[in-house]
């Protein structure tokens, strides 16, 4: 039973995939008990049920500290746009990667064009 909250947020991929991110980048400020339940039902694949019985608490008790975790990790992003400026400078070295390689595989006076192309991109990334 995954939240309600992190489904709805559709930024990246999968669920899974958000809320690796999540934890990677805001992890250490959970609590815990929220890091270690979180990682055994997010990283380790672990059910609830597993996650309640190796503590000792109910699959309810196990289901609301995940859902407390990932509430406060998504609050964070929401907050920060932390990741959100991560992926964005990620995409756009991406882009400056792109137009390096073209640019090798040019002649001089499109070379000359692609290059401030590259230079711009750049420029951006340093300003944002």
């Amino acid at each position: 039973m995954r939240s309600k909250t992190a489904l709805a947020w559709g930024i990246m991929e999968s669920e899974t995939l958000n809320m690796t991110m999540l934890f990677d980048f805001f992890g250490d400020l959970l609590t815990i008990k929220q890091r270690e339940y979180f990682d055994l039902y997010h990283n380790e694949d672990l059910s609830l049920s597993e996650i309640a019985e190796k503590n000792g608490i109910s699959r309810q008790g196990a289901y609301d500290i995940i859902a407390r975790a990932e509430k406060t990790l998504l609050e964070i992003e929401q907050k920060t746009g932390v990741i959100k400026k991560w992926r964005e400078t990620r995409a756009e070295l991406e882009e400056a990667k792109n137009l390096a390689k073209k640019i090798m595989q040019l002649s001089n006076n499109e070379c000359a064009e692609l290059t401030n192309e590259l230079l711009r991109t750049l420029s951006a990334l340093t300003l944002s």
